[in-house]
């Protein structure tokens, strides 16, 4: 018979509840504060969905009515520097936060509403309603909550989708050199969602003041946590990652409070992340003001049990216990909170003059409809006085992979906030195609950073730095392909965030990837991203051809306070080439297309290495052709004037690219030009693509998949023969 022995994890995990004792030598001013602030969400909340029945709340009202213990316990002993984000159901959590801010954390039971916190009761309820006094403009709406100022990073609506950006947050302040924390607040739900355990293993590798605090109010919209998990010990996900954690009542705010007290003290003093989990209980169904027993999933009797155990009920009954406040004091503070709540509504809603006994938003409110696209990237006025690619002069001679490298070693020389994460990107000399040649000797581990491979992870974790604002991220992904793992955290979350929010904040974060084409690494390897970047809001795009190129491209992407991805080409690294013999600081900012080749008969436009095969087409057909090299590929940045200057002298297109037919950039850029140019143009766009298959191992197939410079061939003759030549 084997010997076997029952094994320990060896990492802690606590249940805390309160005693008597605690509530007795509990702070009356904390009691007096948690009071408050329950009863300023619970009016809040009842105002949404009394606006919700109206018809006047445009998309869903989550409340948090029932839940608002665990937000409140957490968060009223934090810090205006200290952040949190959380999830879809997240007015308590942003509320608490706010609040906590506004008031300094003293709030007085007989006196709540100060004009300071009236005002955040106003804004905030004029953003869940779409208002332009919100805090993002109307923008961001119920489930799109923030406050930087008062360290509200922003709730949001993917489930589990801001475990990552709370993990950047937490990275940028402990790089800061500060003692201040980082909440990520989730339901039940997105403890099985791959983007918070990702980011759990790297908040836990990396020791980052992040708590993982888990919202389990036991159902999704009807379906039960033990439908869908084996173990519904959500506090237990840690457990394999070293992570400590504590499971505490979330209907009791003061036992919260306690285990975030112990939580804090853990992350204050550098030991690492931790995890909470606070059973609450949701009051109403997933959206809307009906009980969850309407709908037949949850019985009456379940939901009385769960009502009996108020939050707010507890912390009034323990205040009167010790005499610090009585039924007269509880029930003027409710009167008090509602009727600050009817003065915000009354400054935001009014009788509909056309439509008796009904109200409607003031028509005044809206945000102005020339806002809707302001802010989806910034105006780029951040290169102005950066010295432009220089024209002429000495060279020296470089590979092109080698000017990678010098180029981020000479922004990061001058720029500390710089720091580069991604697989491998520590090791191998420079990575595994040599990208970070000599980084890592000379500004450590702590800049270049070896993340697990983990993409959703550290690409969010990389958002949430960039939106902190001190540290400008650098992220490598190996591979394109990889962007699917990511593709959360890279377009709902880092591509939409400046816009989301009000359009004022600042996402600097450059992403570096490479087209692996006719390297034999088969179909989840090699595509070209610029196609599906192209077509998502808020990304900018450069694609360099050459040495010189690069430098000067990503010399401003690092300069932009957008998100810019950065495609490479392995055809490229290893080529002979030259780069400016001055120091390396000049920018080729947006709007800048090289015009290479002038000629009469057609416009030719392309990018990375295709750039090259359509040199080598035209010279082996003669067709007498402009050729632009795009240089910046979003639709923000492309050289208009370029191309149709172009497109106006010779009435004809062809667009060379490489990648598959179905993630074309050209698909695009085809469509913009026929709706631009229509009238100049003499015979549709023509365009070279791959096939519509991923590339193959096989080389044969993997040839036959792409473009190269015979299919450009191919396609200028035919071109040429429409012109009847």
């Amino acid at each position: 018979m084997p010997r076997k022995k029952r094994l320990q994890t060896g990492v802690d995990w606590f249940e805390l509840s309160t005693t008597d004792a605690d509530w007795k030598s509990a702070d009356p001013v904390l009691l007096g504060s948690m009071l408050s602030q329950l009863h300023l969400i619970r009016a809040f909340e009842e105002s949404v969905l009394e606006l919700a029945g109206e018809g006047l709340v445009h998309g869903p009202a989550h409340s948090s009515i029932g839940q608002e213990g665990g937000a409140v316990g957490s968060i009223i002993g934090l810090r205006s520097t200290d952040g949190v984000n959380g999830s879809h159901r997240g007015h308590h959590q942003f509320l608490a936060k706010a609040l906590t801010h506004a008031s300094g954390g003293a709030i007085d039971p007989a006196d709540p509403v100060t004009p300071v916190i009236q005002t955040v009761l106003q804004r905030t309820l004029a953003e869940i309603l779409g208002l332009a006094q919100g805090y993002s403009g109307g923008r961001g709406g119920s489930m799109h909550l923030q406050w930087l100022e008062a360290g509200a990073l922003g709730t949001n609506a993917i489930v589990g989708g801001g475990a990552p950006m709370a993990t950047g947050n937490a990275w940028a302040q402990k790089h800061s050199g500060t003692t201040d924390l980082t909440i990520n607040y989730f339901g039940d739900g997105a403890a099985q969602i791959g983007s918070v355990l990702e980011s759990m293993n790297l908040a836990a590798a990396w020791r980052l003041p992040v708590c993982f605090f888990v919202e389990n109010n036991l159902y999704a919209v009807s379906t039960r946590a033990d439908e869908v998990t084996a173990d519904t010990r959500f506090s237990v996900r840690g457990q394999g990652f070293g992570i400590p954690s504590w499971r505490v009542d979330g209907m009791d705010p003061l036992a919260v409070h306690l285990a975030m007290g112990e939580v804090a003290a853990r992350l204050r003093s550098g030991e690492g992340p931790a995890v909470v989990e606070a059973e609450v209980y949701r009051f109403f169904h997933q959206n809307g003001s009906y009980p969850g027993s309407a709908f037949g999933y949850r019985s009456k009797e379940e939901e009385a049990q769960w009502r009996a155990r108020d939050p707010l009920d507890l912390v009034a009954r323990k205040m009167i216990e010790r005499g610090l406040i009585d039924q007269a004091g509880v029930d003027a503070l409710r009167a008090r909170v509602q009727r600050a709540m009817t003065d915000a509504v009354s400054q935001l809603i009014e009788q509909d003059p056309d439509n008796a006994g009904t109200r409607r938003i003031r028509p005044e409110l809206w945000p102005e409809t020339d806002f809707v696209n302001v802010g989806v990237r910034g105006d780029g006025s951040e290169l102005d006085g950066l010295p432009l690619q220089p024209r002429g002069g000495e060279t020296r001679a470089v590979k092109f992979v080698d000017a990678v490298a010098q180029v981020m070693d000479r922004r990061m020389d001058a720029d500390p906030r710089i720091v580069v994460m991604g697989e491998d990107v520590h090791h191998l000399n420079g990575g595994t195609n040599g990208a970070t040649k000599g980084l890592v000797k000379k500004y450590g581990e702590g800049r270049i950073l070896g993340t697990p491979i983990s993409e959703n992870a550290f690409v969010g974790l990389a958002g949430g730095l960039a939106l902190d604002g001190r540290f400008r991220p650098v992220v490598e992904f190996m591979y394109p392909d990889f962007l699917w793992v990511a593709a959360d955290q890279v377009f709902n979350q880092i591509g939409k965030a400046r816009h989301m929010f009000g359009g004022d904040n600042a996402v600097p974060l450059v992403l570096r990837t490479k087209v692996a084409m006719g390297s034999g690494y088969g179909s989840q390897h090699l595509m070209d991203p610029a196609g599906i970047f192209a077509t998502a809001p808020g990304w900018r795009i450069v694609a360099p051809s050459n040495a010189t190129d690069y430098v000067g491209l990503m010399n401003a992407a690092l300069a932009l306070q957008d998100p810019v991805l950065v495609i490479e080409h392995v055809d490229l690294y290893g080529t002979a080439d030259a780069v400016p013999a001055g120091e390396l600081d000049y920018v080729i900012p947006p709007g800048a297309a090289a015009l290479l080749r002038a000629g009469s008969d057609l416009t030719v436009i392309s990018y990375l290495s295709m750039v090259k095969c359509a040199q080598e087409a035209l010279d082996q057909t003669g067709v007498d052709a402009d050729l632009i090299d795009l240089r910046w590929l979003d639709r923000a940045s492309i050289d208009w004037d370029t191309i149709g200057a172009s497109i106006r002298k010779t009435n004809a297109v062809l667009i060379v690219e490489q990648g598959a037919r179905g993630t074309s950039y050209g698909g695009w850029l085809a469509d913009e030009i026929q709706r631009r140019y229509f009238d100049w143009l003499d015979q549709p766009v023509a365009r070279v693509t791959g096939e519509e298959a991923s590339p193959s191992i096989s080389r044969v197939l993997e040839r036959a998949a792409i473009a190269r410079t015979e299919e450009v061939v191919s396609a200028l003759e035919a071109v040429r023969a429409g012109f009847g030549a």
